[in-house]
Parts: structure tokens; sequence; C-alpha cells
């Protein structure tokens, strides 16, 4: 017997067969052809309508064009660190009411998770944008993105932990119990811990839809990404150059993104699962 340690993944899925490969790469093959296909009709429809003219393009030769985007870029990455920070934070406390042994802490939880989660985030926006105002609240457009998009997503990562928590084996924490831990340590230095690291994929992943709903910004006139982009459209009169460079900024980072969620996900599985054969 020889032990080779694998991860969830492949302990759950049987490789597919000769058959099976055959016809992923045949239907990959149909795929991209079709796609290529489709783009070339869209490319040559922009050339036809006349969007593809250098005119359209010089801009992106000026050094100041690319530093008014990385301005706005920055913007959007410390709007979206800064609301993923407040979405922890609120999800962890809606999480500890979710769990709670008081059934109105748990009712609370319940409504607060159900509410953050059924409100579209620009309505959220609108009310900080709109309403936070009138009651003489006087907030910087930084935070009128960045709370509505946190409240909007903390419902989600409320449950991420709360699966989290659930995930780990209940004998942990009696045997902690049974050590004469306090409750209370017992969750924060023992079943917490081991929770996060399930849910580490699923809070990067949640990070991702964070820093999506962050292009809302330019409801309130912060100057993020989208809204810089705005700008020089408005200036170079150049709507599908602008665009079609800021949503390759977007995919890009959302590509590292997730490829930090499947490295997580790879360190959380690896060893959990011990093969033998």
């Amino acid at each position: 017997m020889s032990d080779a340690r694998t991860n969830v993944r492949d302990a759950l899925y049987e490789p597919p067969g000769p058959r099976t490969r055959r016809i992923t790469a045949a239907a990959t093959g149909i795929s991209l052809a079709g796609i290529g296909v489709l783009a070339a009709l869209v490319v040559r429809r922009f050339a036809v309508a006349g969007q593809l003219d250098a005119k359209y393009w010089a801009l992106f030769t000026k050094g100041t064009t690319w530093l008014y985007l990385g301005k706005g870029l920055v913007g959007t990455l410390r709007a979206a660190a800064m609301a993923g920070v407040i979405t922890f934070a609120m999800g962890f406390l809606m999480m500890i009411l979710r769990i709670s042994r008081l059934r109105a802490a748990r009712a609370v939880g319940t409504a607060l998770v159900e509410f953050t989660r059924g409100v579209p985030t620009l309505l959220f926006i609108y009310f900080f944008f709109l309403v936070v105002p009138q009651l003489g609240v006087a907030m910087p457009a930084f935070w009128k993105i960045t709370l509505p998009v946190a409240i909007s997503a903390s419902g989600i990562v409320a449950e991420v932990l709360r699966s989290g928590v659930n995930a780990v084996p209940k004998g942990q924490r009696e045997a902690a119990l049974s050590l004469g831990m306090r409750e209370s340590s017992v969750f924060l230095k023992v079943v917490f811990p081991q929770a996060i690291r399930f849910c580490i994929p699923a809070l990067i992943s949640e990070l991702v839809i964070v820093l999506k709903d962050t292009t809302f910004a330019y409801v309130v006139t912060f100057p993020d990404l989208m809204q810089n982009a705005k700008v020089l459209i408005s200036n170079y009169d150049s709507l599908l150059a602008v665009y079609l460079v800021v949503a390759v900024i977007y995919i890009f980072i959302n590509y590292l993104l997730n490829r930090l969620s499947d490295f997580a996900a790879k360190r959380r599985d690896r060893g959990l699962v011990v093969k033998t054969g």
C-alpha cells in the first residue's frame, strides 16, 4: 500500500475516459470556431461603421491617457479593498447573530442577511447618494460607493462564513470544551480559524463581485476607472475604444482574482483527502 495525497475534487470525480475526452475536445473546437466567427462578424460590423478608424484609438498613444486611466484604476482598487474589509466585518457580525443560541439574535441575523441579499446594490447606492444628504449627513463620494457595496455583499459573506463554521467537525468544539476552554475562546481560537480555511476561495470569489459592483461609482461621481473612462469618452468621442480597453482591464483583474481563488482552493484541499492504492 502506498499513500498519495490528492485534493477533494480528485477524490470525488473520476478522470474522463477516452470517449469523453474526444467529445470534450470536439465540443471545445466547435465552440471556439463559433466564437471566432462571431468575433469576426462583430469586428467587421465595427469596421463598416467606422469605429475602428485610427482617430478613435489615437488617444491610447498618449501617456496622459494611461495615467488618467491608472488613477481611475487606483480609485477602483481602493474602493473595492475598503468595501471588502467592511463586507467581511459586517458579514462576521451577521454570522455571529445567525449562529447565536438566542432566538431573538438569530431572528435579527436572518432578517439582516435576507435584507442585504434581497435589495439590489444600486438601491443602496441611491439611498446613500440621495437620502443620506437630506438627513444632514455630509459624506464623501468614496464612502457613498464603498458602504452600499459592502452592505449589499455582507449578507452573502455571512452565509459563506456560516457554512464554513458548520463544516468544522463538532468534535473539535467538544474536545476544546472538555479541556476547560470558554465557549467564546473555543469559537475564536479553534472553530473560526478552521472555518476560514474552508471559506477563503468563496470569499475571494465574492471580492470579484465587490470589485464589479464598484463600477456603479459613476452614480456618485467618484473618480474610479469607469468614471474616468466616461470623461475620456466625452473628450475624445471614442466610446467603443475606451470601453473596450476598460473591459480588458476589468477582465484581467478578475482573472487574477479567480486564479487566486483557485490557488487558495488547491491549498485548502491539499492533504485533506488521502488516497490509498
